[in-house]
């Protein structure tokens, strides 16, 4: 007669059944239960869940308090409602005791581990990370007058890392209208970027002030971040309407 079933015989069975520890006519008992009981179907899937996790552990950083909430899962015994289920635990019930708890101890070591093993990868990326941005030392260009008599000049600082840098001019003369000065970075003819035919690459496009002076932050090419291919930097003045043309001739140079 069906009757009313422990809730620690109820734990053993959902565990015997997960684990694949029942016989076949208790399997098959279980199964007819089920179908009946949503609420022991839904347990089921909860130790089914919990077993896969186990084996293979989801790369997520868990919500706080899961760690204990495992652990008091493997000491607490639910009050499950009556339910009508033969009585067909009888064998192997010590064995059963022992599977359910291991499981569910198994389940906490896995999320522990699987936890440092999380904390493990993003220390590691932080420091990779770390390690990229400090991988390029700033640079600095001092470009001076091409012309004897000219008291132009201008500094310009280059981050590698971010691909930002500052233009500093100071006493270049005023410019006729219709042009525009222009910052060029020339490169190896063999650096694979592309550039113009001088090997140049258009920086910045800019205008000085009544005194002769420019301060702005620019945005500078990924050339940069391979030193080496970087011959000079340059200023000319070009057509306003088309700098990218570069029919100037060099007003400052920093040569490497």
């Amino acid at each position: 007669m069906a009757m009313s079933m422990p809730s620690e015989e109820l734990q053993l069975l959902i565990a015997g059944y997960v684990l694949g520890d029942l016989n076949p006519e208790e399997a098959a008992e279980f199964e007819r239960t089920l179908a009946q009981n949503p609420a022991i179907a839904a347990e089921v899937a909860e130790m089914q869940s919990t077993l896969e996790t186990v084996y293979a552990p989801p790369e997520l950083t868990p919500p706080p308090g899961l760690r204990s909430r495992i652990l008091d899962a493997a000491q607490t015994e639910a009050i499950p409602s009556a339910l009508g289920i033969n009585n067909v635990v009888s064998l192997h019930q010590s064995e059963r005791r022992f599977s359910a708890r291991t499981l569910l101890e198994l389940a906490a070591a896995a999320v522990i581990v699987a936890l440092g093993i999380t904390n493990y990868r993003l220390s590691q990326a932080l420091q990779l990370s770390q390690a990229e941005t400090e991988k390029y030392a700033a640079l600095t260009y001092q470009l001076q007058a091409t012309q004897g008599n000219s008291s132009a000049s201008a500094k310009v600082v280059v981050d590698p890392n971010t691909l930002e840098g500052t233009i500093a001019v100071q006493n270049l003369p005023p410019l006729p209208p219709g042009k525009v000065y222009v910052l060029w970075t020339v490169l190896e003819p063999s650096a694979p970027f592309t550039t113009d035919d001088k090997d140049a690459i258009l920086t910045q496009a800019f205008e000085v002030d009544d005194r002769g002076n420019f301060t702005q932050s620019i945005i500078v090419p990924q050339a940069f971040r391979a030193k080496d291919l970087v011959t000079k930097v340059a200023v000319t003045m070009e057509d306003a309407i088309a700098p990218q043309k570069h029919t100037g001739s060099p007003i400052m140079v920093a040569k490497l």
